[in-house]
């Protein structure tokens, strides 16, 4: 990585990092706020939360491409630096909101502003060469990754003094991130390298419908989608399973998924560079997929804290898989559409956090309820199935691939 780079890569990590960090505050408290506000019951209160991610992610999947079109018409900059600062409104909005109808509505706006990810990992496409773009993925997920690591855990400590207040910590870290983006974040993309908006591609079916021009990437795309669907079963109960398996409070739950952030963090951000440079970025993708089979199954049947522990260390090994595919596709893509790349991307993401929550969520609450056959660990089985797919779709678009590479040369 070229040393002119590391300043302007390492604040794009860093809004990357104070962006999830606030999303992480917010985990510990979401299924206590809910029952504070709707007056309702855990079970009831785990399908609310999964309404209240829809309507988050489905924000995501529409404004992603818009976002990253944006950005490739005005620059990353901009676009960057205005929807952190509205983010940070908006979840001053939250933390006063008094119904449920406000949360949602909070949600929404949160779900726009977030769809931000496009233009950071725009960012490294526009400075980075493409052989060294999986490792810079890497580094920013990384980054995300700490963000997530603290986030739980700062939100499930300040939880105990209140349900509201990790609302108003992440609403001052996001405004924090605009104003050191304001002093040090420089334009990575030269008006030379822009293209015109063009609102027929920036949405998620146009944006689809150009990557589907080149098949390589419409399947690495398809794989992201069911990695992404799979991770949905922790993303979406894991705060109600862990309360209702072992007992996990607030703080436990935080925790938990700072430990899986801290590890998610190492795979990105160190090994993936490193086995990108050992073994290459195809044989990095392939087999780290790998490790998430037994850890989907461990999850499924524990019965306790430390085989969860076991089951997190072990899975994050596939944390490696998608900043390796990252640097993958780039290279098949033009210079001034890596925003609509990466919008692309970001719509296939949250397309997950649409149908995962409201799928993971029913699937726990129906598994949960003692009413019936009681297996709250259903919805890790279901993310084991989909992970399966998923490799077996990797492996052949990769295999195909080299084939075609090995008769071209």
């Amino acid at each position: 990585m070229k040393d002119n780079n590391t300043p302007i890569l390492a604040m794009v990590g860093f809004i990357v990092f104070v962006d999830m960090l606030g999303l992480g505050l917010i985990l510990p408290v979401m299924p206590n706020l809910i029952r504070e506000i709707a007056h309702t019951e855990l079970e009831n209160a785990a399908e609310i939360g999964g309404v209240l991610l829809f309507a988050y992610a489905g924000m995501q999947f529409l404004f992603a491409p818009v976002i990253g079109g944006l950005s490739d018409r005005f620059g990353r900059r901009p676009v960057l630096l205005i929807t952190l600062f509205l983010l940070s409104i908006d979840y001053a909005v939250m933390a006063l909101a008094p119904s449920l109808g406000w949360l949602i509505a909070g949600r929404i706006v949160s779900g726009v502003m977030g769809a931000t990810w496009a233009a950071s990992n725009s960012c490294i496409a526009d400075r980075i060469p493409a052989e060294r773009r999986g490792a810079a993925f890497g580094m920013l997920g990384g980054a995300g990754a700490a963000g997530y690591v603290l986030g739980p855990a700062i939100g499930g400590f300040a939880g105990e003094w209140g349900t509201r207040i990790p609302f108003w910590i992440a609403s001052a870290l996001a405004f924090a991130g605009v104003v050191a983006g304001l002093i040090l974040l420089k334009e990575t993309l030269p008006p030379e390298r822009r293209r015109a908006f063009d609102l027929a591609r920036a949405n998620p079916l146009g944006s689809l419908i150009q990557m589907s021009k080149t098949p390589f990437v419409f399947a690495c795309l398809a794989v992201l989608f069911l990695i992404q669907l799979s991770a949905q079963a922790q993303i979406s109960i894991w705060a109600y399973w862990g309360e209702l398996q072992f007992g996990w409070t607030p703080l436990t739950s935080g925790l938990t998924v700072s430990l899986y952030g801290v590890l998610i963090g190492v795979a990105q951000a160190v090994l993936t560079g490193r086995s990108i440079a050992r073994f290459g970025p195809a044989y990095t993708a392939k087999y780290s997929l790998l490790f998430g089979l037994p850890s989907y199954v461990v999850l499924a049947f524990a019965s306790s804290t430390p085989m969860v522990i076991a089951a997190i260390v072990v899975g994050t090994i596939t944390g490696m898989t998608f900043p390796a595919l990252q640097g993958i596709v780039t290279a098949r893509i033009s210079e001034d559409a890596q925003g609509e790349l990466q919008g692309a991307i970001g719509s296939t993401v949250s397309l997950t956090y649409i149908i995962g929550p409201i799928m993971m969520t029913q699937i726990f609450g129906h598994f949960a309820d003692h009413r019936g056959f009681y297996f709250p660990g259903a919805p890790y089985l279901l993310s084991f199935g989909l992970l399966c797919v998923a490799i077996i779709i990797l492996w052949r678009t990769l295999a195909g691939d080299q084939a075609r590479a090995a008769l071209a040369s």
